[in-house]
């Protein structure tokens, strides 16, 4: 179990690294394929985001590094409910928006990935 915990912490940093640095190697390290992002829309409609249109937006936008912008990554909790599947809760931002991210993880054959993400964003 300890191997695992370490390794979903690198996961989660790698997500972490490859947000602040807008590098889509990184995040196509730690997020599958199929996965997508949710979350909901001022009017209450659930907005889906598949991964290749959300690395089309990171490859389109200056990353936070490029930016100078302050880095405050977080990992709140993580949740395993067996050998093979993981929930983590963290914070994270690109001001002047601030995340709060629910990532669901799987064991694969290729190791722990991230295969959905539900966000909320604050901007202050």
């Amino acid at each position: 179990m300890s191997d695992d915990l370490k390794a979903i912490e690198t996961v989660l940093q790698t997500y972490f690294d490859g947000l602040h640095e807008g590098d889509v190697g990184k995040l196509g390290a730690a997020f599958h394929e199929s996965s997508d992002l949710r979350s909901v829309e001022p009017d209450g409609t659930l907005a889906i985001l598949p991964r290749a249109q959300w690395f089309e937006f990171v490859k389109g936008r200056p990353s936070a590094r490029s930016r100078d912008l302050p880095r405050l990554d977080r990992i709140v909790t993580i949740d395993r409910s067996g050998p093979m599947t993981a929930f983590a809760k963290v914070q994270c931002q690109i001001p002047p928006r601030y995340f709060t991210d629910y990532l669901t993880l799987a064991k694969l054959a290729d190791g722990w990935k991230i295969v959905g993400k539900t966000f909320h964003t604050d901007t202050r």
